[in-house]
């Protein structure tokens, strides 16, 4: 075991061992330990020093094992971290590239730390719907005041180095050799005859009166985020530490932690979280397929979707062409992107200089040849028109340079016939961005019938270089998203016919934890978008049935948000939603029309049949492989339709009330109004017979 660990001068340099991140797991726990042990014991060793080697300090604990025997293998986290304060020797942790969750927890019951300059510091448990468990919210208020111990844990944003110095959460920043620099002041400690301080002795920075600061934060916790446990269990810990001794505030501490973490919600937080990181992965790709260099985009289309997406290329750092056909378009393209960034620089969050440089990025232009000749990426950002779509990339494939690729921003078109128009057709992708796109985090890629590997792995990272999370949808009528979203609005058009208001709908769906409801979502992205793929679909898919009260909002001049009237009223410059009675009386003549008998419907009917349209669905769309996986499905809805994440997705969602439950559910609504829509996917209805799960 000495053999393990360096010695130099007195100083043991012990070093994690787990990359990429030096995660907790219970081996790396157990390595630690046994080597603080070793070294503590020796005569010859004054100071123990642990650093995060080449890689980072430590990312925390390791997410997988939580719920499973690993997790309670000795020494566990609370074992190894409480160990700390029975260390007589000077402990001191040389933190690089991060510390978080676990891996600042166990920083912090170090007697000292040495920072890089360039170091980043968190506790982003809550963003796991639990707390940290190993003594953080009873440790960093007596490192760092509580005034910014409590928005620093409650939002599980990260801190750098320097304001962590300042906060007093780090002693000392290196700008150099970050191992050495904590050796130089390791034997400073020793030379001058520094004990231990040992964090857990230290009484709580406040400098406020604690009853009147917790007040103030479980106000705003119930205002912003109600009812959410893992946020206001932290306030009670932090409460906890102004009135009980350390030990027993750390008992409460863990106690809590540990019914957080059997909650669903933090269940489905986790499988959210791996979930993201799965998408990134292409299933059957060559080994040898190597991404193709892009330095220059282009962006045909300069509305609202063309110039959020010239955005998300200047924000990245890639300059980028804005091409449209009109110079009145291409203006009001270039005034919403000042108009962003303009913004940004009223809020602090971007300086003079930055907004000058960025803006620089970008090159508006009416020449499409002259705007994509020199581009490795260009996206059509176009109307959703077959016909318009096909004639601009005739154009591009004369146009655009050799190994360009040539992306369609379509929601809904079928690519390969957009595709097929070009000689080449391996060259041609889908990069449908959500609006606004320079805020959305979701990406779909869409792969067509002919698209290269090469042209694939490429756009998967041009998504990070965006800052997106990319998910890899096969073509079909709406993808992944858009497809699923069919069937919810088409639920959700039948509990209209069925006597449900407006109002109810939207509301229930919203209690459940939607960011906003079907006919909320309507307004604000225009009617008329539905309204025109229902045109659409009437034709190609009769089987489809729809009811034509949305048809008659939007015959009715009422297209939502930009006409001030849809579903529901708005008042000029307000977006709050206002009921309409004119909308009351299209509904009470439509249902009369049609002779839909009349019933009372509860939320909870509401939910279930909106989240089993999405989930049934889903299934489809997993049994034809149009999406390679259930989770990617989840990722979809979490980061681009509002789907609550405290719930994973409706695919996690439909597991967790078991798939034979869901099935069971769906033959029933098949007896009901509209039954014959309630088609159960041939996937749902063998791993129902299975009890088997989409996972």
């Amino acid at each position: 075991m000495e053999s393990a660990y360096v010695v130099k001068d007195g100083v043991a340099v012990v070093s994690f061992d787990n990359p990429p991140v030096n995660s907790l797991s219970a081996a790396q726990r157990k390595k630690l330990h046994e080597q603080i042990l070793h070294a503590a014991a020796r005569k010859d060793i004054h100071a123990i020093v642990v650093t995060g080697g080449a890689g980072p300090f430590c990312g925390g604990a390791e997410i997988r094992e939580f719920n499973t025997p690993a997790q309670k293998l000795s020494p566990t986290m609370p074992e190894l971290i409480e160990g700390l304060d029975r260390i007589n020797k000077l402990l001191i942790a040389a933190i690089g590239g991060f510390a978080y969750g676990a891996g600042l927890e166990f920083a912090m019951a170090m007697h000292y730390r040495v920072s890089s300059a360039y170091a980043q510091f968190g506790l982003p448990e809550v963003k796991f719907g639990f707390l940290p468990g190993a003594g953080g919210t009873q440790r960093l208020p007596r490192l760092v005041p509580m005034e910014h111990a409590a928005p620093m844990m409650l939002s599980g944003a990260p801190v750098g180095a320097q304001q962590a110095l300042d906060y007093g959460l780090v002693d000392a920043l290196s700008n150099g050799d970050l191992l050495e620099d904590t050796l130089t002041y390791a034997r400073k400690l020793i030379a001058t005859r520094m004990t231990p301080r040992r964090t857990s002795a230290l009484p709580v920075r406040l400098a406020t009166a604690p009853a009147e600061l917790f007040a103030t934060l479980r106000a705003d916790i119930n205002k912003r985020t109600p009812g959410h446990k893992g946020k206001l269990y932290i306030v009670d810990c932090f409460e906890a530490a102004t009135t009980l001794p350390f030990e027993a505030g750390r008992e409460f501490e863990r106690a809590r932690f540990l019914e957080l973490l059997a909650t669903p919600e933090s269940k489905a937080l986790r499988y959210n979280f791996f979930a993201e990181r799965q998408a990134a992965k292409i299933a059957g790709l060559a080994p040898d397929v190597r991404a193709r260099e892009l330095h220059q985009a282009a962006v045909i289309g300069a509305g609202t979707m063309g110039a959020g997406i010239a955005m998300c290329f200047m924000n990245a750092g890639i300059p980028v062409a804005l091409i449209d056909a009109q110079s009145e378009g291409l203006e009001r393209g270039m005034a919403t992107i000042r108009a962003v960034y303009d913004a940004q620089v009223d809020k602090g969050r971007l300086t003079q200089a930055a907004r000058e440089r960025t803006l620089q990025l970008v090159t508006p232009t009416l020449d499409l040849a002259a705007g994509v000749c020199d581009a490795d990426v260009i996206v059509e950002a176009v109307f959703e028109r077959l016909d318009l779509k096909q004639q601009i990339f005739r154009e591009l494939d004369r146009h655009a340079r050799k190994g360009a690729i040539l992306a369609t921003n379509t929601s809904m078109l079928d690519i390969d016939e957009i595709a097929a128009v070009t000689q080449r057709e391996a060259d041609v992708i889908g990069m449908h961005f959500f609006s606004p796109a320079h805020v959305m985090r979701l990406l779909e890629v869409v792969r067509c019938a002919k698209t290269s590997d090469e042209v694939l792995v490429t756009v998967m990272q041009l998504a990070r270089r965006l800052q997106k999370t990319a998910v890899l949808s096969r073509v079909c009528d709406g993808f992944i998203g858009n497809r699923m979203l069919q069937r919810y609005l088409q639920q959700a058009l039948f509990l209209l016919d069925e006597g449900c208001s407006i109002e109810q709908i939207d509301g229930a769906m919203e209690k459940f934890g939607m960011a906003m409801g079907p006919f909320a979502v309507g307004d604000l992205s225009g009617l008329d978008i539905g309204w025109s793929i229902r045109k659409r679909r009437y034709v190609e898919r009769p089987e489809m049935v729809y009811s034509r009260i949305a048809d008659r909002i939007c015959e009715a001049g009422r297209l939502g948000q930009k006409t001030g009237k849809g579903w529901y009223r708005y008042e000029p410059g307000s977006r709050k939603r206002l009921p309409d009675p004119d909308v009351n009386q299209i509904l009470h003549a439509y249902r009369a029309e049609v002779g839909v008998a009349q019933r009372n419907v509860s939320d909870e009917e509401i939910v279930d049949r909106l989240m089993l349209a999405l989930a049934n669905e889903g299934a489809q769309i997993l049994d034809e492989t149009v999406a390679q996986r259930a989770s990617d499905i989840d990722v979809v809805y979490a980061t681009g339709y509002g789907f609550p994440i405290t719930k994973g997705g409706p695919m996690h969602y439909a597991n967790t009330l078991g798939l034979a439950e869901v099935l069971t559910r769906i033959r029933n609504y098949q007896q009901g109004y509209q039954g014959s829509q309630w088609q159960p996917s041939p996937l749902l209805v063998k791993l129902a017979g299975q009890g088997a799960s989409f996972e």
